[in-house]
């Protein structure tokens, strides 16, 4: 396998597959505050030659309202719900960290998260003191690291933010990860060097508009509609740094980072600004039923269209790479699907 190189209310349709494009249109009223269904992921059998979708609920931990996580999130739980007898809900949560760590505890069946955090909970370290019995649906789409000042606030590079007002994400989120290691790589301390503020991203936003955060780093999908927003009303005001020099550092502390680059159109930009990626993932408990694993994950991969339609990212649900999940292990029923396509 190819290593790796961001109470809920639920829409139901009329029609399956080609209404959840016009859900996707408005899918900020499908994710939510955490369910208090109980969880079900270990209630549903499916057999796993037959590869079939059993009856029952799943809840899906997505991430910032404001997010790529949240948006594709609410999508997926369309599909599935108007496409299979599950029924599925989406929920806003604090990202990766927190994702994982209520999926491992039963409060969540699938999750959202960033593959360096996965690849910290099945090997037990960073924010995780022991491994999580956690593995992977598949490898979906990549998060950019967006990382925006204020024009002001003389921030060039990640050196420059020493004393600053940086938003790092919220706590155990992807991003806050993400952050703490840029800021390390750079040779600054999170709790020390800045003037760290862990806000989710609507809040962030917001101060960067109002001038309390001089800058923030984000993890997450092109376009993320809070930038957007960002640079639409302020575009005059604020700005991206190029923070590639820190990435020979953070390949040390784990090997998924890249080289990526932000295309000048996603936010109206004057050019291209290179960033670092990192793959995103499905996850799920070693203990979800193979048969219903296997037939998310040939439904989900093989509907990568119809997920564009609810946001872009959804078009990097692809088998060609969806397998490629190492060092995060990728569950049986997952496996069975991919070696099928």
């Amino acid at each position: 396998m190819t290593p790796i190189t961001s109470p809920t209310r639920r829409r139901r349709l009329t029609t399956a597959v080609g209404a959840l494009v016009i859900a996707g249109l408005a899918l900020s009223a499908c994710g939510g505050k955490q369910t208090q269904e109980p969880p079900s992921a270990g209630a549903p059998t499916g057999g796993a030659a037959s590869c079939e979708i059993s009856a029952g609920q799943v809840t899906i931990a997505t991430g910032n309202s404001t997010g790529v996580y949240y948006v594709l999130g609410g999508g997926i739980a369309t599909l599935l719900s108007t496409t299979t007898p599950l029924k599925a809900t989406a929920a806003e949560t604090g990202a990766s960290v927190q994702n994982i760590q209520q999926l491992a505890g039963g409060q969540y069946d699938i999750a959202f998260s960033l593959a360096d955090t996965a690849a910290d909970a099945v090997q037990g370290k960073g924010a995780f003191t022991e491994p999580q019995k956690v593995q992977a649906l598949g490898r979906i789409h990549s998060n950019y690291t967006q990382v925006v000042v204020r024009k002001d606030s003389g921030i060039k590079s990640m050196e420059d933010m020493r004393g600053k007002r940086i938003s790092t994400g919220s706590p155990k989120s992807g991003t806050e990860v993400i952050a703490t290691r840029l800021l390390q790589s750079a040779g600054l301390d999170i709790n020390s060097d800045v003037q760290a503020q862990r806000l989710e991203l609507g809040k962030t936003v917001d101060g960067m508009k109002d001038g309390s955060i001089d800058g923030f780093v984000w993890s997450g999908g092109l376009p993320t509609p809070a930038l957007t927003d960002l640079f639409t009303s302020q575009k005059d005001a604020v700005e991206f740094i190029d923070i590639t020099p820190t990435l020979p550092k953070m390949k040390e502390i784990n090997p998924v980072y890249a080289e990526g680059s932000i295309p000048a159109a996603t936010y109206g930009l004057a050019s291209d600004v290179k960033t670092i990626v990192v793959p995103n993932v499905l996850l799920v408990r070693d203990d979800f039923p193979t048969g219903n694993a296997c037939g998310i994950v040939k439904l989900l991969w093989g509907s990568a269209d119809v997920l564009a339609k609810v946001h872009p990212s959804g078009k990097e649900l692809v088998k060609e790479t969806g397998a490629n999940t190492d060092p995060i292990p990728l569950h049986p029923g997952a496996k069975q699907a991919f070696d099928a396509m």
